[in-house]
């Protein structure tokens, strides 16, 4: 495999360009090659010389641009490029390192197609490299996400049959905005018709989508991620209201967005929101804040909060007491 800096490695990165931006002039081919436009043009006839019709106009707007129907070589990785592929592969999906999984198989397909050299160097990382999994990331049905996905880019409205945490189910007609990856795990960012509200869904949990006919426009200027983590902790079945003696600044920094909005209240702050899970919202969220706090409601995060709390006042009585 040639160095990054070598001719035939530029050229191939000036076919990227080309590909990516028909009708770039030898002055912009040599501003993101880093080079002289004399060198530009160099590049340029190595790829003619491999066959590859590149085509030429002048004027202002002249530029060069691949003929069309033009028969592209494979894609050429870098070595900074396979290992990057690789490392960030496994790091997403540790799975894939193991014998049989659909993603390991393409991975190994890729490492297979690379030249014998950054292969090599490929499959000895994905081999030899070890990744802890996440014990709360979620992987998808890859059919539903991509039915989604296609329902985002077409701006089609959707019905979908959603699983909550508790087993029942349900479905709900929404406007899918975006489909957001977080920590290992995959949301659906919809405004949902029956609640007349921003909903974020778990795809793992969708179980079927149906695209309808009825068309939808985003807010304008949505952020997809933002949006995300300002409405996960609403919506769920059990509201939460917690009060905090703290200053919110000092508390925001163990706040996850999951649980709820973080509001100034006189001298300390309030955390509303809601949960499908009291028992996850008081064990492993609650419990990790390093203040005090007061659970002002809903009643079964409260009544969480008192079975854990005598579960813990049990853990420190004598023996025999």
């Amino acid at each position: 495999m040639p160095s990054d800096s070598s001719p035939t490695a530029r050229a191939l990165r000036a076919l990227e360009i080309l590909q990516a931006r028909p009708g770039a002039t030898a002055g912009q081919l040599a501003e993101a090659l880093g080079v002289t436009e004399r060198a530009a043009r160099r590049y340029i006839g190595i790829l003619r010389e491999a066959g590859i019709q590149v085509e030429s106009t002048r004027g202002p707007h002249g530029g060069y641009r691949l003929r069309r129907g033009t028969r592209l070589p494979p894609i050429v990785f870098t070595q900074a490029e396979a290992l990057g592929l690789v490392m960030a592969v496994l790091e997403s999906q540790p799975a894939a390192a193991e014998v049989g999984d659909p993603v390991g198989a393409a991975l190994g397909k890729v490492i297979r197609a690379l030249p014998e050299h950054v292969g090599r160097q490929a499959a000895a990382l994905r081999e030899h490299a070890s990744a802890a999994p996440d014990r709360h990331s979620a992987r998808p049905d890859t059919a539903l996400t991509s039915a989604l996905i296609a329902a985002v880019a077409a701006r089609r409205r959707v019905l979908i049959t959603y699983r909550g945490e508790t087993g029942s189910e349900w479905e709900a007609e929404v406007d899918p905005w975006a489909v957001v990856a977080r920590h290992g795990r995959w949301y659906l960012l919809c405004h949902s018709h029956r609640a007349d509200a921003v909903r974020t869904y778990r795809v793992d949990r969708v179980r079927a989508v149906r695209q309808t006919v009825h068309g939808f426009e985003p807010p304008a200027g949505l952020d997809p991620v933002a949006a995300l983590e300002e409405h996960l902790g609403t919506g769920w079945e059990f509201p939460t209201r917690v009060v905090f003696p703290a200053p919110a600044a000092e508390v925001a920094p163990w706040i996850r967005p999951p649980m709820g909005q973080l509001q100034p209240l006189g001298d300390g702050c309030v955390l509303v929101g809601s949960t499908s899970n009291p028992a996850m919202y008081a064990q492993e969220w609650l419990a990790t804040v390093p203040f005090d706090f007061r659970v002002e409601g809903g009643d079964e995060l409260r009544a969480t909060v008192a079975a854990v709390a005598t579960r813990f006042a049990a853990a420190l009585t004598p023996k025999g007491a």
